[in-house]
C-alpha cells in the first residue's frame, strides 16, 4: 500500500484502506464535470460516489464566476476557497484525495488548487471512479456531513504567470495542454476565437494517461515531458489550456515524473483572446 502522505497519485486499494482505518483524516473531492452541462457532475455525485466523498463544482468551488478581462475559469476567491475547503473539513493535518472520471483531468484543478494554497497532502486518485469500481469497492448514494475543520491555506506556492508576463517577460517554454486539433485551430468547441498563443507547444493533457486512465510510469512521463521541452527546466515553463482547468493535468504528470517547478497560467486560452490585439497562431 502507498504510504501517507499522498502527494501526486493514489492507488484504489490505498484510498480504500485509508478510508477504513481513519476516515476523520481523509476528505474525499468528487470533481466529476461537463463543460457543456455544468449539473451534470452533483447529479452523478448523488448517483454514486464513492463514500463518504464530498462533491466539489468546477465552476461554483473551483473558480470564481468570470469577468470581462478574465477566462473562463479565474481562480477562486481566497476567502471563499478557505471557506468552503473548512466547509469540507480539510484543516492542515487533514488527507486529500480528488477523483473524477475523466483521467485526472478535473481533479488535477482541485490538486493544484490545494497545492497552491500550500496544502501538501493532497493527490489524485490514479484512475478515477473507473479504478474504484474496477477495484470492486462500493458506491454510496449517502449524504455525506464532514465536521469542518479550519483551512489557514494562503495562494503563491505554486507558481503561476499572468497575461502581462507572456506579453512582457514570456517563459522559456509555454506549453498549450489542450487537444491538438483546438492547439492546431482546426476547430474550437468552447471559445469564440480558434488557435494557440504564438511560440506555445502542444503537449495534449490526455496523453498523460493510458486507456484505462491512469497515468503513465513515471519514467516514461519524464522522457516524454525532458524530450518535449527541449532542455528547459521546469522552472522556465508554463502551461496553459482553455480556461485553466485541464492544464494542471501536465503539471501533475511533470510532478509525477520527478519534474516540479513549472507554472500555470490561470486565464489560459480564454483570458488571452479578451484583447483582439492580442496574436494568435493557427497550425
Amino acid at each position: 500500500m502507498t504510504p501517507r502522505p499522498w502527494r501526486t497519485l493514489v492507488d484504489a486499494p490505498s484510498l480504500a484502506k485509508a478510508l477504513r482505518d481513519d476516515p476523520e483524516r481523509v476528505v474525499v473531492l468528487d470533481v466529476r464535470h461537463d463543460l457543456k452541462d455544468p449539473e451534470k457532475g452533483p447529479r452523478l455525485w448523488k448517483e454514486g460516489h464513492i463514500p463518504g466523498s464530498v462533491h466539489a463544482h468546477v465552476d461554483r468551488d473551483l473558480s470564481s464566476p468570470p469577468r470581462p478581462q478574465t477566462g473562463r475559469h479565474p481562480l477562486p476567491d481566497v476567502d471563499a476557497f478557505r471557506a468552503t475547503c473548512s466547509a469540507w473539513g480539510i484543516d492542515a493535518s487533514v488527507q486529500v484525495v480528488a477523483y473524477d472520471d475523466w483521467g485526472g483531468a478535473w481533479a488535477s484543478r482541485a490538486w493544484w488548487l490545494l497545492k497552491h494554497y500550500g496544502h501538501d497532502a493532497v493527490a489524485v486518485l490514479d484512475g478515477g471512479i473507473g479504478a474504484w469500481t474496477a477495484a470492486g469497492l462500493p458506491l454510496s448514494r449517502e449524504e455525506t456531513k464532514r465536521a469542518p475543520r479550519r483551512f489557514a491555506g494562503a495562494p503563491g506556492h505554486m507558481p503561476t504567470v499572468t497575461t502581462w508576463d507572456l506579453t512582457t517577460r514570456a517563459p522559456r517554454c509555454l506549453v498549450d495542454a489542450r487537444a491538438p486539433e483546438r492547439y492546431r485551430g482546426d476547430v474550437e468547441p468552447v471559445d469564440p476565437v480558434a488557435g494557440h498563443i504564438p511560440q506555445a507547444v502542444n503537449l495534449p493533457f490526455a496523453r498523460n494517461t493510458d486507456e484505462s486512465g491512469r497515468f503513465l510510469p513515471a519514467a516514461e512521463l519524464r522522457a516524454k515531458y525532458e524530450a518535449a521541452l527541449a532542455g528547459a527546466r521546469p522552472q522556465d515553463v508554463a502551461f496553459y489550456c482553455g480556461s485553466g482547468v485541464t492544464a494542471p493535468h501536465d503539471i501533475l504528470a511533470m510532478h509525477v515524473a520527478g519534474l516540479p517547478g513549472a507554472a500555470l497560467y490561470p486565464g489560459s486560452w480564454s483570458e488571452w483572446i479578451r484583447n483582439p490585439m492580442r496574436p494568435v497562431e493557427k497550425g
